[in-house]
Order: structure tokens, then sequence, then C-alpha cells
């Protein structure tokens, strides 16, 4: 996607000079937009356009004489690829924090941050000694981007009672009896996902997640208001919404939370923007910072949701049968790009299918060796023999969202031992993590190293988290829960859904990882003191036995690979032509030592 027609080595420049017209050395561009959502809109690819860095995380900073991008992990050479060597450092931001960064090369100066782009959180992680941190009313980059795209103008749509399993007025009841518990008035609502869930809305204002960008105010009372342009909102949507939701247009928002003056506000630090508190300060109102009160229910799905994400995964499944067996079938030759049209194809199959939930990491040999790779015509690796080929790649469904990865050896010869073990050794830790019970309590870091333990055996290990939540019909990508060695402090809880991908990367080589989608769930265990939790598997496909060392694998993981793979065939194979069923008999016959 082409964002401008100014040519990137170009942009910095002109950035700097809308700087000094500013009155600041330098500017601070984080990733995300005015909702600080992960999947943004082209007008607001602030850091693509400037850097040239188009991952899915990161900031950039730029002074004077020097800048730099930072991001984490996930992208590290993709940083190297896209952004200008000549132009801008290239930091880890876990290793080499944007604090340090600034402390280092900004001493005494100002440097100016969009206060509608960040939030607190961000801006405590980047304050260095002896620099100013300095809100500014005008964004130099948009200044200097003169052909920026138009902002999104698609309608609201409404997400049916049927398939949210709960309806907004309920949801609004529910927060607003936590607010009146808290001795709140009313709180600022700046995450999408967030204001998704509550109002049973939905969109296509970014790509992949299926939102609508706006704000919202929810009140003690259970009356909220929703700031997007009423023109996008038909009437059979405002009705359905009801009188209790006033639309209102963005350009209300400054005068609405004045009016708020003397009122408790709860906002949420990590994803609302500091303009809003500043605003609700200066109007007099009391801010009061506090988690968003729609996070963990969203998170927490109800009977209706986890029906839907089984059903999605179902069809997820027929689609990655046809796939994979078709690649068999076609052997070498394709595209990595050809892969991915193909796959979203097979989904399209599917009259439920509303396009993919991220770009499909399609990568051949040493490209899976990128976490986060993403191919592009014309610059694309062919599917060749003796190659391993990583798939992740994820639907969206009107009642849930998908995230599944394999990995597969194609080739005439058998794949190297030293490629086998490693595989095998990720899937032990797949199916440890899938296996395990834990009382109920647990945070999901307590359980990451499960994922984890047969690579550190060997030696070997990987530079990412092992799960993150999923939306219904949402980001593929939620909070609060994870699987990582970061310590969250959020239990697991039964309706949660978290991914189970460990992975192994050899740079130069190949990629391995194994991706499938957990729904935590009350344990069966007999006999215990305490409730214990456990995990139902969502996503049905095969494992490719071609990369399998059986020896590796004990009694028990044997066993629960074999009913894995008789489950898959149980559930595909009635759904699938007789070409596909060959397939599957095949790739699901039971594995022996």
């Amino acid at each position: 996607m082409k964002l401008s027609s100014i040519p990137l080595n170009e942009r910095p420049a002109l950035v700097r000079k809308a700087c000094v017209t500013h009155g600041v050395a330098g500017f601070i561009i984080p990733r995300g937009d005015e909702y600080l959502g992960e999947y943004v809109a082209p007008c607001s690819e602030r850091l693509a356009w400037l850097t040239g860095f188009t991952g899915s995380a990161g900031l950039a900073i730029i002074l004077p004489a020097v800048a730099c991008v930072f991001s984490d992990g996930r992208y590290t050479v993709q940083m190297e690829e896209q952004v200008p060597a000549d132009l801008w450092e290239r930091r880890h931001v876990v290793l080499e924090p944007a604090s340090d960064w600034l402390s280092a090369h900004a001493q005494g100066q100002k440097v100016g941050y969009d206060p509608r782009l960040v939030s607190q959180s961000m801006l405590d992680a980047w304050k260095a000694p002896n620099v100013e941190l300095v809100p500014m009313a005008i964004n130099p980059i948009d200044s200097a981007w003169s052909d920026r795209p138009a902002a999104p103008a698609g309608p609201v749509q409404v997400q049916p009672d049927d398939l949210a399993g709960e309806s907004s007025a309920s949801k609004r009841a529910r927060l607003a009896s936590a607010l009146k518990q808290a001795a709140q008035d009313a709180m600022i609502i700046a995450d999408c996902t967030s204001l998704a869930w509550l109002l049973n809305i939905r969109g296509n204002d970014v790509p992949m997640t299926p939102l609508v960008h706006g704000y919202g105010i929810l009140h003690a009372s259970g009356k909220a208001e929703l700031f997007v342009d009423p023109v996008r909102v038909p009437v059979l949507v405002s009705g359905v919404l009801g009188e209790d939701v006033s639309i209102r247009h963005p350009s209300e928002l400054e005068a609405r939370l004045a009016a708020l003056s003397g009122k408790s506000v709860r906002v949420d630090p990590t994803t609302t923007p500091v303009w809003f508190s500043t605003t609700l300060e200066n109007a007099g109102a009391q801010v009061s910072c506090g988690g968003d009160l729609c996070t963990l229910p969203k998170a927490i799905k109800n009977s209706v949701e986890q029906d839907g994400a089984r059903r999605a995964h179902a069809l997820d499944g027929v689609a990655l049968a046809r796939f994979l067996q078709s690649v068999e079938k076609s052997g070498t030759g394709l595209h990595e790009t050809d892969l991915v049209s193909r796959l979203d194809g097979v989904r399209a199959l599917a009259a439920e299918y509303r396009g993919q939930s991220f770009d499909a990491i399609s990568a051949v040999g040493p490209n899976g060796a990128y976490p986060h790779y993403r191919a592009e015509i014309g610059r694309d690796r062919i599917l060749e023999d003796g190659s391993v080929y990583l798939i992740d790649s994820g639907g969206q469904y009107p009642f849930g969202t998908t995230d599944i990865t394999r990995t597969l050896w194609v080739g005439r010869n058998p794949a190297p031992q030293h490629v086998r073990e490693a595989f095998t050794r990720v899937l032990k830790g797949n199916i440890a993590l899938s296996r395990v019970r834990f009382p109920v309590g647990t945070p999901g870091y307590r359980l990451d190293a499960l994922a984890r333990s047969a690579l550190w055996e060997a030696g070997l290990d990987y530079d990412h988290g092992t799960g993150h939540g999923i939306g219904s019909y949402l980001s593929v990508h939620e909070g609060p829960q994870n699987i990582s060695p970061a310590p969250r402090p959020t239990a697991l809880q039964p309706g949660m859904i978290v991914s189970n991908e460990p992975g192994y990367y050899e740079p130069g080589q190949y990629g391995i990882r194994i991706e499938n989608l957990l729904l935590v769930k009350e344990s069966t265990i007999q006999g215990s003191a305490k409730p214990f939790l456990e995990f139902e598997v969502l996503s049905f496909t095969p494992i490719d036995r071609n990369l399998i060392d059986v020896e590796l694998l004990d009694e028990v993981e044997l066993k629960w690979l074999n009913d894995y793979h008789a489950e898959v065939q149980r559930r595909v194979s009635p759904h699938v032509d007789t070409d596909v069923q060959s397939w599957l008999e095949k790739a699901c016959a039971p594995l022996k030592h």
C-alpha cells in the first residue's frame, strides 16, 4: 500500500522543519493511532510514512541530527530491511529503551509528542532526566504529510445479540454497577474494541479487525455517549442502540468532557490518550486512574461466544485441510503470496467468512526465521524442494476470530534430523501446554515455561510470547490475559481464549511454529481440594508428521497427538470431498514408536 508520493528519504527533513515551526527539537511517533489500536487506518500510518517500518509495534524518535526506530524481537530483521540505515538507527525496544536513547541524545532539549496518540503509561516509559517532553496541539507529521489519505467513513454495524450473547443494555448495567461501587460517575472508553463490545457494534474502519473508530463515555446511570459522525449510523442501528445511547459528533467530545466538571471520571492510563485526562482536569473533573472495565468481561467469553468460537474453528479446520492438501498436491513452484491467496480463497468458500484476521505470515525457508514476516509480490520466495514452509493465518467470522499456525516439510527426501528434532521439541511444548491443569487464580506467565522446557533442554528458545488472547469477531490480539515470560498478573479464567504457539527460528534457514487456540474451562480432575482449570483445544488441523521425530515423544505425548489427529479426522472429514478425505486419512493416521 502506497501511503504517499513524497520520497521516503525526504520525509524526515519535512518533519524536522515542522518541529522547528512548532518550537520543539524533535518528536516521538508511536505506532498506534488516536485509538491506540494495533491495526490502524492508512491515514494513521504515521510511523510507516515517516520511517518505512510497517510492523505492528514500535515507535520512532526524530531529533535535529539523529533519529531512531524502536521495535521488539519480532521485528528486528524487518526493521533492518525496511528502515534506511543512513537516516535511522534501529534499536530493540526492550534491550535499549527509548528513555535511554533520549537520555543519551536529547539532553536539555524539548521533544514533542501528540497527546491524542500517547497514553500515560507510554509517556511514563519515555521519561528521561533533563529531557522535556512537550504535548503538541499540532502533529508535525500531519503537517508534513501533505497527501495523507482520508479518514475511514464506513457505516456502523450491529453485532446481533444472538451472536454477542448479551445485550448492550445488560453490559452497560453491569459496568455501571461497578462504577457506582467505585464511587465514580463515568468512564472514558477510548479502546475501539471495548466500544464495540459494550455497544454490540462493528465496522470496517481498519483492516482485518471489524472496528468502528469512535470514543465513548459510560455513565454510572448505565447510559452511554457514542462519539462518531451521526451520518455513519444508519437509522436501524441507532434504533437498536436505543435512547440510552446518545450519538454525538466527535466535534462535541471536548464540550461533553467539560460537562463532567466536578465528577469523578475513570480513565485507563494504558488505553486512553493523555489528552482526555488533561482535558478533564482542565474542566475541573476528578480523574480516577483505573483499568477499562470492559477489558476483563470482553475477554471472558459467554456461552454463546464460546459456541461461536467453536463454529468459527470448525469452518477454519475445513479450509486448512483443503489448503494443506492442495499444497501437498501442487508441490513446489508456488510463491508465498500465491499461497496466501489460495488459503484466503478456500476460507472464502464458507459464506460466513469475512476476511483475514491479520496479514497471513506465509514464509518459505529462511523467511520463516522472521516471526512476523510478511510476503510481498515480487519479493517473495518460491516453495522449493527440501524447504520448511510456515503459514500463520486467521479468519474473521461473525461469530468468532481464528488464528492458527502450521509448519510443513516440502520435499521428496526426508527432512534433516536437526529440523525434525527442533520441530518435535516445539510440538512437545505445544502438547505440554495443551494438557496442563492448573489451580484457579493462575496467571498465564506461570505456564509459559511448559511450552519452552523441551527446547531449553537442547539450549533452544524463542523471542516472543507463547500465547495471547483472542477476541470474538474482534481483535486477533486481545488482553488482558496472555502466556509469556512477562509477569502480567491477570489470572486465566473460564471463558478466556488464548493462543498456544511455541516456536523455534534458525536465522537464514527456517522457522518453526505450531499454534492452536485454547479455551479455558473448569477442570474435570477428580478429588482435588480446590478448583482447577484446563484447556479445550479449539483448532483442528493436522500437524505435519513428516517433521515429527516420534522417538522424542513419550507415551503420553504420543497418545495426545494420536487422539488429536483422530479428532481432526472425525470433525473435518465429513465436510470435505474425497481427495481431501484421503489426504486427511494419511495425515491423521496414528504414529507409533
